[in-house]
């Protein structure tokens, strides 16, 4: 987005997150860093008492909203940083009932790949869903192919968000929404989308 001569403020709940960013940003041009200011904070408390014709909350940041009192604090944030007339945009995957259907410690096997740490490693994802709380737990799990690496697991916890769901959400929380798309291409939202893609206004009084 700063390449594209934007100006960003981006806001991260992880100290390493931002840390890896700074270092990226130390090796663009002088006039590209300036565009971009970042904060560590949490995106459901963060004021910054600057409002913005955009906020964008991508790569399904808001499925670790895990509660509605967690969507609707970080709702009042956006209010309170957005334009009257500007835009939040967010993507969340699509829930697919036949993943979350099949029985605890099902594991699904992908291709290997090269872990920018582990090297090539094989890979696999055991599902867990809690049909309570709608929350997808995920074991990561990485069997590096080198001699003497240990296999190593990345825990994931995602809130399952379905889009009636989400639109209500919205719509409760001062929110219009302006368009979903069911790809990253402007496609409509479909019956085999596997991503929900929001804009939405801050809706008039």
């Amino acid at each position: 987005m700063a390449r594209g001569g934007s100006t960003v403020f981006g806001i991260d709940q992880s100290a390493p997150m931002l840390a890896d960013l700074r270092a990226r940003l130390k090796r663009q041009p002088p006039e590209l860093r300036a565009r971009v200011k970042v904060r560590k904070g949490d995106m459901r408390k963060v004021r910054l008492d600057q409002r913005f014709p955009l906020v964008i909350c991508p790569f399904n940041t808001a499925l670790h909203l895990y509660t509605r009192q967690d969507v609707e604090s970080w709702l009042e944030r956006v209010r309170d940083h957005i334009e009257p007339r500007g835009e939040l945009v967010l993507d969340l995957s699509m829930p697919i009932l036949e993943d979350l259907a099949d029985d605890p410690g099902t594991s699904y096997a992908m291709k290997p790949f090269v872990h920018p740490t582990a090297g090539l490693v094989g890979y696999r994802e055991i599902f867990d869903y809690d049909r309570l709380r709608q929350i997808l737990f995920v074991s990561m799990c990485f069997e590096p192919k080198a001699r003497g690496k240990e296999p190593f697991m990345v825990p994931l916890a995602q809130r399952q968000y379905f889009p009636r769901e989400w639109e209500a959400l919205l719509h409760y929380n001062g929110f219009e929404t302006v368009e979903i798309q069911g790809d990253f291409k402007g496609g409509p939202l479909a019956q085999d989308s596997d991503v929900m893609v929001w804009r939405a206004r801050r809706r008039r009084p």
